[in-house]
C-alpha cells in the first residue's frame, strides 16, 4: 500500500509561485511513478506532470517551461514548483502514483492507483 499527503497549497496573485510537496509512504515498488494532477470545478482531472525514478520528467502543454516537477528520494517527498501562475492554474492539486510512467500514458488518471486528499490552488487576476 501506498499513502500519499499534499501540502502547499494556497492563495496567490497571477505571476505569483507557490510549491507543492506529496509526502509518500509505503511500498516504493508501487510509487516509482509519481504524478500531479489537477482538477478544476466542472472540469475532468487532467495530468499536469510527472516523474519517473526520479529521472525521466514529463509535463503537460499548459505548464511546460513554468512548472517543475522533481523528487527527495531521501525525504520519499516529490514536488510541483510553480511559477509564472495563470488564474487557469486555479484547481485543486492532486498527487498520485503507480508502478511506471510512459511517455504516452502518464497522464492518463485512470492509470494510477494511489490518489493524496488534494491541496487548493488559487490563483487571481
Amino acid at each position: 500500500q501506498v499513502q500519499l499527503v499534499e501540502s502547499g497549497g494556497g492563495s496567490v496573485q497571477a505571476g505569483g509561485s507557490l510549491r507543492l510537496s506529496c509526502a509518500a509512504s509505503g511500498d516504493t515498488y508501487l510509487r516509482k511513478c509519481m504524478g500531479w494532477f489537477r482538477q478544476a470545478p466542472g472540469k475532468e482531472r487532467e495530468g499536469v506532470a510527472a516523474i519517473y525514478i526520479g529521472l525521466s520528467t514529463y509535463y503537460s502543454d499548459s505548464v511546460k517551461g513554468r512548472f517543475t516537477i522533481s523528487q527527495d528520494n531521501a525525504k520519499n517527498t516529490v514536488y510541483l514548483q510553480m511559477n509564472s501562475l495563470k488564474p487557469e492554474d486555479t484547481a485543486m492539486y492532486y498527487c498520485a502514483a503507480k508502478y511506471a510512467c510512459y511517455s504516452g500514458s502518464w497522464h492518463k488518471r485512470n492509470e494510477y492507483n494511489y490518489w493524496g486528499q488534494g491541496t487548493q490552488v488559487t490563483v487571481s487576476s
